[in-house]
């Protein structure tokens, strides 16, 4: 025996360690930073972490006021408040992006991952006052011209995969390293006219009445358990990159298959996609089919638009806005590895000029292959 240990040991060990993780850490959730920031001057926060505890995540809030400021009226769009936010960035220790994301694929899979409206409440048929009466958040369905409606949109911003499951989480007490979360208020929140896909209302021209208040709060694991050398950590989970990224990519026409390839070196547990037929957001009409494709074209799925709502519907308990879709491989991840060239695969009865497909993936990566890997396309 060299006493090197076998990759069952290391799994055994790995679920040890994050049981006595779990057991017996306190979660903290503490304000990191808050501040009011004017989108138009400086859309782009880079908010540094604390260096403390195991880090499972950051919660988010966005809050301000839309003004209608043209002669019609600003009718919230498909995505709404879920676009406060253009993009998320996640830098951890090592200069790898965990996070990439719009907020609208970020709030989207808050809801997925909870299996209902993240941050929505419902009226139980109760003899008593239970119910929504909480304004968490919120954006009106319409602003007319020359009012101000109020925004509050909140975000759940994961690096660990769940509570208790910590691939992903960060152990960030070092020194002379640093982390970075990246916020990109939306600066042009409102459009008079064009493709809705950014905006959280359309219409007429409108804007933000003045600062947005952020308000940044990061959840941690303290009080770890200690061994003979230190905290007791799980080796496999901290070795694990819990990935959210997004890409766009163009160049569709109707009655062809076109695929878009999922990255190498990785496990994916969904992906979230957006058919957007420049401005366009149908709920169907313009699919003739979804499938999942592996090497040698064979097909893991392939179903109709209305089979995809169906399968959305049993994730959300909910339809998920117009021309948006959900593929969700959480029982059984997709691992590129195994199955050769992975592709999602859009084959659409229309195709508008300028149509693109935008889709949000979830994925395990492992920090020693992510340089071997390839980059995810972009259009």
């Amino acid at each position: 025996m060299d006493g090197q240990l076998t990759p069952q040991q290391v799994v055994q060990m790995n679920a040890l360690a994050r049981q006595a993780v779990l057991a017996n850490a306190l979660q903290m959730t503490q304000q990191i930073s808050s501040g009011a920031y004017d989108p138009t001057t400086t859309p782009v926060l880079n908010i540094p972490t604390r260096n403390v505890g195991l880090i499972t995540g950051f919660i988010v809030e966005i809050a301000g006021t839309i003004e209608n400021t043209g002669a019609g009226t600003l009718t919230r769009t498909g995505f709404g408040a879920l676009n406060a936010v253009s993009q998320f960035v996640f830098t951890d220790l090592n200069n790898n992006q965990r996070v990439q994301t719009t907020g609208r694929h970020l709030g989207i899979l808050n809801s997925a991952r909870q299996g209902f409206g993240f941050g929505g409440a419902y009226s139980p048929n109760l003899p008593n006052a239970m119910g929504n009466n909480w304004v968490v958040q919120s954006a009106p369905a319409t602003i007319p011209t020359t009012e101000s409606g109020a925004v509050s949109q909140i975000y759940w911003v994961p690096l660990a995969y769940g509570a208790d499951d910590l691939r992903g989480a960060i152990y960030a007490a070092v020194v002379n390293a640093t982390m970075n979360l990246q916020i990109s208020l939306n600066a042009n929140p409102c459009i008079a006219a064009g493709d809705p896909l950014n905006a959280m209302y359309s219409g007429t021209t409108g804007a933000w009445d003045g600062d947005v208040t952020v308000n940044i709060y990061q959840v941690y694991l303290d009080q770890l358990p200690m061994g003979k050398g230190g905290p007791i950590l799980p080796a496999l989970d901290l070795n694990t990159i819990y990935e959210l990224k997004q890409t766009s990519i163009t160049g569709i026409s109707a009655g062809q298959d076109f695929a878009y390839p999922f990255t190498n070196f990785r496990e994916f547990l969904s992906a979230l996609v957006i058919y957007d037929q420049n401005g366009t957001f149908n709920v169907g009409s313009d699919v003739n089919y979804w499938a999942l494709q592996a090497a040698n074209y064979t097909n893991i799925f392939k179903y109709s638009a209305k089979i995809a709502a169906l399968l959305a519907r049993q994730t959300f308990m909910a339809d998920l806005p117009p021309g948006a879709y959900y593929f969700d491989f959480r029982r059984k991840p997709m691992i590129t590895n195994q199955y050769g060239n992975l592709e999602i695969v859009l084959n659409a009865s229309s195709a508008a000029a300028q149509s693109q497909l935008i889709v949000g993936t979830e994925a395990f990566a492992q920090i020693n292959q992510i340089v071997g890997a390839g980059s995810l396309p972009t259009g």
